[in-house]
């Protein structure tokens, strides 16, 4: 068995992930397609993601590649998290992962209907009018707001509460419910936001204005087997366990995927890790990097076992639920964190001695960072304890 060690992974980062100076690009597609997705729970993430990966890249440019050329689409995939993936890839994440969302969606919504007694008849049939309702009102008005769209389909006002016995319980309408589940399905999408590239109030638009045929059908076994290979592609060599945690999937349904690959097993320090058949030649290590990453970054989500590159930092940079705060990286393990304050200034700390030449390159990536920023100030969704801190 063919050995990777922690300097190979680190290695595989600097180039495979775009982080070294001279591997960056200029342009905003090749940047998202070299990570396989994008995270975008948070708006800025997908800004902030691309300006560490990119040169010459400006806000700008990120949002003439969503909302003008509409290269990038934005959609809910695994985890039921959101992402901003490439067309190319849209099919395989839909057959792999948002079609079973949306079939969960509705059951979920289902069942909130019908235990507040708000729908006459069968449930399944209603709520299928109103998705047909609301779509056919969008493809109407090109883009739309929920808001906009309530006032168009009634139907969309309806009230539920779904913790009637709870001391929290408030009743809300099923606007967002059913634009979701439509979302989930590939027959809407999100389209530019109100506000600045960090605001997340989004209208929506038919997935015609992104795909004019809509998205091409793919069978969920081949549309698994494709996003596997992708992300082997970007994040293998790694233990089974992480794939199965960044997809969401069953150890049944990635074996079965895994099953059509041409797969290599490498020792990973003691470890067994899976690689694509064709990927075991060695990685050339750049000349040492300096990243700053922001919070949900797809680098330090793309695995669950983080101990080769995260060292004994997860305190001080993840909340409780297991989201990475904006981090720094040092040749390609994480040293410290940073922030952007009130002012713009990006403040950052190291939670490790890197050495001299560490703090030049960190000290001019903050710069550039600060940069890209301008006037934008945005506050990452979810707080981490030395990103407050910073911050403050």
């Amino acid at each position: 068995m063919r050995s990777m060690d922690v300097a190979e992974r680190r290695a595989r980062v600097a180039v495979r992930h775009r982080l070294a100076p001279g591997l960056r690009s200029d342009d905003v597609n090749d940047v998202v397609r070299s990570m396989v997705v994008l995270h975008a729970t948070d708006p800025a993430t997908v800004f902030l993601s691309v300006a560490a990966r990119g040169r010459g890249i400006e806000p700008a440019h990120v949002e003439k590649a969503l909302y003008e050329d509409r290269t990038l689409l934005r959609m809910l995939a695994m985890r039921r998290t959101m992402f901003i993936a490439p067309l190319e890839l849209v099919p395989a994440l839909q057959g792999s992962c948002a079609d079973q969302l949306a079939a969960k969606q509705r059951r979920t919504y289902g069942r909130y209907l019908e235990q507040s007694g708000a729908v006459e008849g069968r449930i399944a049939d209603w709520w299928r009018e109103v998705e047909e309702e609301t779509h056919a009102a969008l493809l109407a008005r090109g883009s739309a707001t929920g808001a906009q769209l309530s006032k168009e389909v009634p139907r969309l006002r309806t009230q539920v509460n779904t913790a009637p016995d709870k001391p929290y319980a408030k009743p809300t309408n099923i606007t967002t419910w059913v634009l979701v589940t439509l979302g989930c399905e590939g027959r809407i999408v999100r389209g530019r936001p109100n506000g600045s590239w960090s605001s997340s109030q989004y209208s929506w638009a038919p997935v015609e204005s992104w795909l004019p045929q809509g998205i091409p059908a793919l069978a969920a076994g081949e549309a698994r087997v494709e996003l596997v290979r992708a992300w082997l592609r970007t994040f293998g060599p790694a233990p089974l366990t992480d794939l199965k945690w960044w997809t969401g999937w069953t150890v049944a349904e990635v074996r079965k995927a895994l099953a059509h690959l041409a797969i290599a097993e490498v020792d990973l320090d003691g470890v067994t890790g899976l690689v694509l058949a064709d990927d075991l030649e060695p990685t050339a290590a750049p000349e040492p990097w300096a990243a700053l990453l922001p919070a949900l970054d797809p680098t330090p989500m793309g695995w669950q076992s983080r101990d080769w590159f995260l060292g004994p930092h997860a305190a001080s940079l993840f909340d409780r639920s297991g989201n990475i705060g904006p981090s720094i990286w040092w040749d390609g393990r994480i040293v410290g964190g940073w922030a952007q304050r009130p002012d713009g200034e990006i403040a950052w700390r190291l939670l490790e001695d890197a050495g001299s030449a560490a703090k030049t390159a960190i000290a001019a990536e903050a710069a550039r960072l600060g940069e890209w920023y301008g006037e934008v100030r945005p506050t990452p969704r979810f707080r981490t304890p030395l990103e407050r801190e910073l911050s403050a």
